[in-house]
């Protein structure tokens, strides 16, 4: 591994496993882990970080096929979105435990590298994170890797991320927001990262792999408890919509702080990026993540 123009303050790229990350450090003090869901970049945490900054030693980073990184080269795991964590960690001299903070799929992550280090982990929360109590792996995961890179490479010569991939960024922030709020995310950062082929490949395989994502991690579950001091919290977003898709996935987030023995919160006046619509509620959840190792 080796660091790339990476420091505090800053951008920069860490290589683990021959694949250049883009990683942002900020701040000072506890280190926490920011760790953006599906098709998402780093800045979509901007919000959160100055109130944590004061405070914290705050990590951003995109997944390879996402934001900045390089292109991803296989089908993601749940313990190898840990040892990424892990390593990244390791490459910018940051030994000590972090709090994690997973939204959307990369609660499976938060939860894994909590699982898989727990001596790393200082705690986690996990921001309207993605969960799949029943998950079973696809019995042909071969087959629908081959079939998800072939409509990347379709996809990519009919130039579709160059023509829309803007537009269904915009369009995805909008629908994910309460009073669907508009995508603050400057245009040309934008550009630069869903008009490219990367991205849309590393999306698309993320998202084909997501069942076995959550399949492994409920395997996990049985093979690593959790310690029992380690704090972890749910946030749970709720746009004040009473239809039935949004009260049955409130208590699909309070079936999995149970499940976790975490503490559950309703963060109201929020849609499914809650860290944009409710950046101060995050900040909070972070801060109050302090655990006593022995």
């Amino acid at each position: 591994m080796t660091i790339i123009g990476a420091g505090p303050g800053a951008g920069g790229f860490v290589r683990i496993q021959g694949v250049p990350h883009h990683v942002v450090v900020e701040g000072g003090g506890p280190v926490c882990v920011l760790s953006a869901g599906l098709a998402m970049s780093w800045y979509d945490w901007e919000p959160v970080v100055p109130l944590l900054t004061p405070h914290r030693t705050v990590v951003r980073f995109d997944r390879p096929g996402h934001g900045l990184s390089g292109p991803a080269q296989a089908p993601p795991t749940a313990a190898g979105e840990a040892h990424r964590i892990a390593a990244l960690l390791d490459a910018l001299g940051l030994t000590a435990p972090a709090t994690v903070v997973g939204h959307s799929i990369a609660g499976f992550h938060a939860e894994a590298f909590a699982r898989l280090y727990p001596e790393r982990t200082e705690g986690v929360v996990l921001v309207d994170s993605s969960t799949e109590p029943r998950a079973r792996a696809s019995s042909a995961p071969a087959v629908r890797t081959g079939a998800t890179r072939a409509l990347a490479t379709a996809l990519a010569a009919a130039g579709i991320p160059a023509l829309l991939g803007p537009v269904a960024r915009r369009a995805l922030v909008r629908a994910s927001r309460a009073r669907r709020a508009h995508d603050p995310a400057p245009t040309p950062l934008v550009r630069r990262t869903y008009r490219t082929t990367r991205v849309l490949r590393g999306t698309l395989l993320e998202n084909s792999s997501y069942l076995a994502v959550a399949a492994e991690l409920l395997a996990l579950r049985d093979t690593h408890p959790l310690p029992s001091d380690l704090p972890l919290t749910v946030l749970a977003a709720y746009d004040g919509r009473p239809t039935h898709p949004s009260v049955h996935w409130l208590d699909r987030q309070r079936d999995l702080a149970d499940v976790l023995a975490a503490r559950f919160e309703i963060v109201a006046g929020a849609g499914h990026l809650l860290m944009l619509d409710r950046p101060e509620r995050v900040a909070e959840a972070v801060l109050c993540q302090t655990r006593v190792l022995v």
